[in-house]
């Protein structure tokens, strides 16, 4: 754990061959700050997600909990970041040494392949130590709490701890409990907010790095989808017009309180747009009694070429993988000159390495 000043006691009582066996996470966060590895950007002033519980008592660069709420300049920041490790990447894969005394454990409580090897590739990038935990080889299924198990990887050496769970809050909550930078990978239903910035990061060079005057329908399972809000709250940060569509079984109430307007059919909501984001469909919405069958959702909400065509000629078409081919996208939609799709997968890596930076960065200003 992180003796960063003194504060709240933690209660679990770590037997002193584990402390003498970890390195101190204070005197490795400051031999990286006066070696300048990290190069840290200002410190942030950013404000917690409302809707992810309260987190006041640290600097706001610590965490990444969430999009709602944080500042325009810091999102950009993260971008421009993300585009210089995105060049970078391009010319030379090789790791740097910028997190080298910097240990990153990425605990998934539930499965996700894509976010969790794009974070292990972003971290190794930066030469980090790199620990990934899932679900099932946890001990939540012998009794432990949530709170002990990520204390326990803070007491081995944790600065910075990844996580994805299924209840919305669970970041926030983490944030308060562990000293540990934390980096929401999905809260249950809230957010995804590094999802929300590499879409971001697509947008922003699709558009030739402008997002005035633009605008994106979103079409899918608003209610489910923690891609949408962060997507939603990012996009309104930085003035970018939302146009959401969707079935109304799969709309939340008082939706335009997430910001944008709501089209009553998926032409509607595409006409004259800049980009399109397809929302997956799970294969539970239709057994819950949200749909009928994929087949009735492809003909009503689905995405193919003709559809595509009522969008400006520049327009791109973009989702948050995996695919379902013939339901959210036609085939030759899918892998068409419109969609950036694999864009979105190159810059997810870039994303996090400016993410991870950024939160490694303001432990080491907290310790030094």
């Amino acid at each position: 754990m992180f003796l960063l000043a003194p504060r709240r006691p933690h209660g679990l009582d770590y037997s002193a061959d584990i402390a003498t066996a970890v390195p101190a996470p204070l005197t490795r966060l400051r031999e990286v700050a006066k070696r300048g590895l990290m190069n840290p950007s200002s410190p942030s002033s950013a404000l917690t997600p409302p809707g992810a519980g309260r987190f006041a008592t640290r600097s706001g660069a610590t965490h990444l909990l969430g999009l709602e709420g944080l500042p325009r300049e810091q999102i950009l920041a993260i971008l421009d970041d993300a585009e210089r490790d995105l060049a970078r990447l391009q010319k030379d894969r090789s790791p740097t040494d910028e997190l080298r005394l910097v240990t990153v454990v990425i605990a998934m409580f539930e499965d996700s392949t894509r976010t969790r090897v794009s974070f292990q590739i972003a971290a190794k990038r930066l030469g980090a130590t790199v620990s990934t935990f899932s679900s099932h080889g946890l001990s939540l299924s012998k009794g432990e709490t949530l709170r002990d198990t990520l204390r326990i990887f803070e007491a081995n050496g944790a600065d910075v701890v990844v996580v994805r769970h299924a209840s919305p809050g669970a970041a926030a909550y983490l944030a308060e409990q562990i000293d540990s930078a934390v980096v929401n990978a999905g809260d249950g239903m809230h957010e995804h907010p590094t999802q929300g910035l590499l879409d971001l990061m697509t947008l922003r060079q699709a558009w030739g790095g402008s997002f005035a005057g633009r605008r994106i329908a979103i079409v899918g399972d608003i209610a489910h989808s923690r891609v949408a809000r962060s997507a939603i709250f990012g996009l309104a940060t930085v003035g970018v017009a939302v146009t959401l569509a969707g079935p109304a079984t799969l709309m939340p109430a008082e939706v335009e309180r997430l910001g944008g307007t709501v089209a009553a059919t998926v032409d509607e909501a595409m006409e004259g747009a800049d980009a399109v984001m397809a929302l997956r469909i799970q294969r539970e919405r239709m057994e819950g009694g949200l749909l009928p069958s994929f087949a009735e959702y492809a003909r009503v909400w689905g995405i193919d070429a003709a559809r595509v065509r009522r969008m400006k000629p520049d327009a791109v078409v973009l989702h948050p993988g995996p695919v379902n081919r013939g339901v959210e996208l036609a085939p030759d939609v899918a892998d068409g000159e419109r969609s950036v799709i694999l864009d979105q997968v190159a810059n997810g890596v870039a994303v996090r390495c400016a993410v991870l930076r950024r939160s490694a960065g303001a432990l080491a200003r907290e310790a030094a």
